[in-house]
């Protein structure tokens, strides 16, 4: 079941596949029985890196955030695959009123609520989604740390932090003796490459800090499936990809995407996937399916391998 081609995840021991699935969909736009299909699946073709958050999914119509969760804890109950995978989840995010940040108090709060949602008593790693310049670095890190000595977490890691507070937050752990932040979950993809490789990059290479990048296809843009302004409609969030990537840059980079697809005899998808696996410093990509053949199709990503000259033509188009 495991595969043999894993990444250290920082310095934490915690072995994970080459590419993260994304837990943002189950609830949001996959039902729970598809979402145990997908997950059945994510295992059998070792993709077994789960990632979720508290609140996943509040944003859809009728939901309040903890679904994400609450569908992966009942298919950890009903599969008794717990020890088959690594979970990790966040906190901070804005839950209800009253319910966010990093404070002490909270942290403990929403780290009880997350192991009940998921039906475990540990988290292989617990995320900070979202920076809290409310709350001493020195506070958050030490919640955290106690998480870590009471066996309720593996490992911590942080989303959506500055290079700046990400480095503070660093030398915070070494100087206190705290467990440190042995990932960071940024935006980063073949398109938006400037504020990662600005200062967060060099960070995580530096501090051997596993990097796990959000948003890998750019909303599915990099898919190939956005290619003018008549594919809006094509999904609910069609509109804002067309209008943010639609324009020559990011259509030199689909022309660089589909020669690479067609020598590799691979698809665009597979091939962003494959850029951001090869680029120094990356762990493990999120991507997220809602079909079993996307399931497929993500697998099979994490076994092509770029050439220098499929990585060069890549660089040159979206530079």
């Amino acid at each position: 079941m495991r595969h043999e081609d894993t990444r250290e995840l920082g310095k934490s021991g915690i072995q994970v596949p080459k590419l993260t699935f994304g837990g943002n969909v189950f609830g949001w736009t996959v039902d729970e029985k598809q979402s145990f299909s997908l997950l059945d699946a994510l295992v059998e073709r070792g993709l077994w890196f789960i990632d979720t958050a508290d609140v996943y999914s509040r944003w859809a119509a009728g939901n309040q955030g903890g679904e994400s969760e609450t569908i992966i804890g009942k298919w950890l109950r009903r599969s008794g695959k717990r020890d088959c995978i690594v979970l990790a989840t966040k906190v901070g995010m804005e839950m209800s009123p009253g319910k966010s940040g990093l404070k002490r108090h909270y942290i403990r709060q929403a780290v009880e609520e997350s192991l009940r949602r998921l039906k475990t008593d540990y988290l292989d790693l617990y995320q900070a989604h979202c920076d809290d310049e409310d709350t001493p670095l020195a506070e958050t890190l030490a919640a955290f740390n106690t998480l870590i000595k009471e066996g309720k977490v593996r490992a911590i890691g942080a989303s959506n932090y500055s290079a700046a507070r990400f480095q503070e937050a660093l030398d915070i752990s070494r100087r206190d003796g705290l467990a440190r932040y042995e990932s960071l979950q940024p935006q980063y993809n073949l398109y938006d490459r400037k504020e990662y490789e600005a200062g967060l990059e060099k960070a995580a290479i530096r501090a051997k800090v596993g990097v796990i990048s959000y948003y890998s296809l750019a909303s599915g843009f990099l898919s190939g499936k956005y290619r003018s302004k008549a594919d809006a409609g094509k999904s609910a969030r069609g509109e804002k990809v067309v209008t943010q990537y639609v324009n020559p840059r990011g259509m030199a980079i689909l022309d660089a995407l589909d020669a690479v697809a067609k020598a590799r005899q691979a698809t665009p998808a597979q091939v962003a996937l494959a850029w951001l696996m090869a680029r120094p410093g990356i762990t493990a990509p999120i991507a997220s399916a809602t079909t079993l053949a996307q399931v497929d199709d993500l697998a099979d990503a994490t076994g092509l391998n770029l050439t220098q000259e499929d990585i060069d033509k890549l660089d040159a188009a979206s530079r």
